[in-house]
């Protein structure tokens, strides 16, 4: 999956160091460059195209109060996005990414819509606030149907958003369980919260969290807390990473996907770029954990991917960079005595 042949690593290093600039001079650009190069095995990456899959579902727990957003938003941002009207779109558009968008769960009836990619699991998981969000058949189903998505491998970069109100309490659930940390540690206002939105919020959160144990799997996790779209993607991003294409991973809720992968395929997190620092209260302690350094800090906390699609310019010019760059001997330039 990911290149650790010591003779390609020399050999990597030197084509950098060799390029025609001081050795270093371009910084984390170096280390990504590198970076991509294991992932698809060559002195000669290539990161020109692009494609943004969201998945959409709906959360049982989004009735009680955790979003200042009515849990009818979800359906309607899916609208949104398929009609082309989302900041996740236009920033695709701007970019020359392309978009897809799954239904991995929504609330109510089956959307009809040709250009929509439906998977559905259920409508909406239980209430995670009562009792298992979804079955372990429903967990299992979400994961091998992001794999089959993920490993389609059709452009050299994979971005992966979400849509679902609700989404950002599940994922500080999942988060606080698979890093055995009180989910008040992890819990930020998502959509907007007031003060006593927060402290609501919370409150729920730490009552949900005391079902379980401290510390939980990533199957158990999700089985418990998780939803459709935040399993699905974390399957997608093992069946992207295991196909060898380069994941770059948005904010908070993309970041505990990630992170569940790692814990399912801990090889398929070799394949991750982190694209931003979300300012959701919790990214930060989730990218610690993942040991991982993005790219951005714009202060951004939409989700939908948008992090992913302004990381992938810096992506696609970091191989650029490995790949046409001249070196000293290539363009007669003499090197440093």
């Amino acid at each position: 999956m990911i290149t650790q042949d010591a003779d390609f690593t020399a050999a990597l290093q030197h084509a950098i160091d060799t390029k025609t600039k001081p050795v270093g001079s371009l910084g984390r650009m170096e280390a990504l460059a590198a970076r991509i190069a294991r992932i698809q095995g060559t002195l000669k990456p290539t990161a020109e195209t692009c494609q943004l899959t969201i998945f959409a579902a709906d959360h049982g727990m989004a009735t009680a109060g955790v979003s200042s957003y009515p849990q009818d938003v979800t359906r309607q941002m899916v609208a949104n996005f398929l009609s082309g009207g989302a900041a996740a779109n236009v920033f695709a558009r701007s970019l020359g990414a392309d978009i897809r968008i799954v239904d991995s769960g929504v609330a109510g009836e089956p959307i009809a819509h040709p250009d929509l990619v439906s998977r559905r699991i259920a409508a909406g998981t239980a209430n995670a606030l009562d009792g298992p969000a979804m079955t372990e058949a429903e967990m299992g189903a979400a994961i091998v149907t992001g794999r089959a998505l993920g490993a389609e491998k059709t452009h050299d970069i994979a971005c992966f958003g979400e849509m679902g109100i609700g989404n950002t309490s599940a994922s500080s659930l999942v988060a606080a369980k698979l890093l055995g940390l009180p989910v008040e540690e992890i819990t930020g206002r998502g959509t907007g919260l007031d003060d006593a939105g927060l402290a609501r919020k919370r409150a729920l959160l730490s009552a949900a969290s005391a079902r379980t144990g401290a510390r939980l799997s990533a199957r158990t996790a999700l089985m418990e807390y998780g939803g459709f779209e935040i399993a699905m993607m974390a399957g997608a991003m093992m069946g992207a990473a295991q196909a060898g294409t380069i994941v770059i991973v948005d904010g908070f809720i993309a970041s505990v996907a990630a992170l569940c992968a790692r814990d399912l395929m801990p090889e398929a997190a070799g394949a991750f770029v982190y694209a931003h620092r979300s300012a959701e209260a919790g990214h930060a302690r989730v990218l610690e954990a993942l040991d991982a350094e993005p790219l951005l800090d714009l202060g951004m906390r939409l989700g939908e991917g948008t992090g992913a699609l302004l990381a992938w310019p810096l992506v696609k010019a970091a191989a650029a960079m490995l790949r046409e760059m001249a070196s000293f001997d290539s363009a007669g330039v003499s090197g440093p005595a």
